[in-house]
């Protein structure tokens, strides 16, 4: 009876301790931006240290909120990155929070694979990979768009991915945008400041950028068949 009261108390301790430091480091983060709010602030596997995630963001803060780390944590003895092992996932999960329904998707019969790439509609290498988009499809892989006119706001380019984004074929407009026919502009509600914003958290820069189902990042145009060996070995 003694031994179970003791770690009962124990375990409140510590409960109550987390709870202090999860406090003590969200205080910490508002201090130096009122604004953030964290999706999470959880206990790293270095003590400590919390692991803090802000979108795609993932960064480190010591449990007294003094400091903040950025970079990445290895396990020297399992010679292991921890940091992109959560990065990855983290990842996956804000990309699809966007939604497919603010996507421009080309999507086989039969699915086996799915990639999320940034496009730029004036990027040779994007339409070089567009060019691909039939082979892409006959290997089974998905490709959800994410446009990021790497020139900014209120370019060009980003005037061209509003006016895909307003056509009533997107995925034409997208097809023939990227193989230089002019579109009359349109403009309507739309997400490609959202996708842009998400580029930037994930560090995308440079277009094509592919992100895997797995949370891994390709940075740059590989072609149809490669990339399929890359994601069957990866699977």
């Amino acid at each position: 009876m003694k031994k179970t009261f003791i770690l009962a108390l124990l375990l409140v301790s510590q409960t109550l301790l987390a709870a202090s430091d999860d406090a003590a480091v969200r205080a910490a983060l508002r201090s130096i931006n009122p604004g953030v709010q964290p999706s999470s602030v959880t206990p790293s596997s270095v003590n400590g240290l919390y692991e803090v995630v802000n979108g795609p963001r993932l960064f480190y803060v010591t449990s007294d909120g003094k400091y903040m780390i950025q970079g990445d944590v290895i396990d020297i003895k399992k010679r292991e990155n921890i940091t992109e092992a959560r990065r990855v996932d983290i990842r996956v999960g804000a990309v699809d929070a966007i939604g497919e329904d603010k996507m421009i998707i080309f999507a086989p019969e039969k699915t086996d694979h799915t990639i999320t790439v940034f496009t730029d509609i004036d990027c040779g290498y994007c339409r070089k990979l567009h060019g691909e988009m039939d082979e892409l499809n006959a290997l089974g892989i998905k490709v959800r768009y994410l446009f990021y006119p790497r020139s900014g706001v209120n370019t060009s380019s980003y005037y061209k991915a509003v006016t895909v984004w307003c056509s009533d074929d997107q995925k034409q407009a997208l097809t023939d945008s990227k193989s230089g026919v002019t579109l009359p502009r349109k403009d309507c509600s739309n997400p490609v400041k959202q996708h842009m914003a998400m580029g930037e958290m994930l560090g995308v820069s440079g277009t094509p950028t592919i992100l895997l189902e797995n949370g891994r990042i390709i940075p740059g145009y590989v072609p149809a068949k490669r990339l399929l060996k890359i994601m069957e070995k990866e699977r």
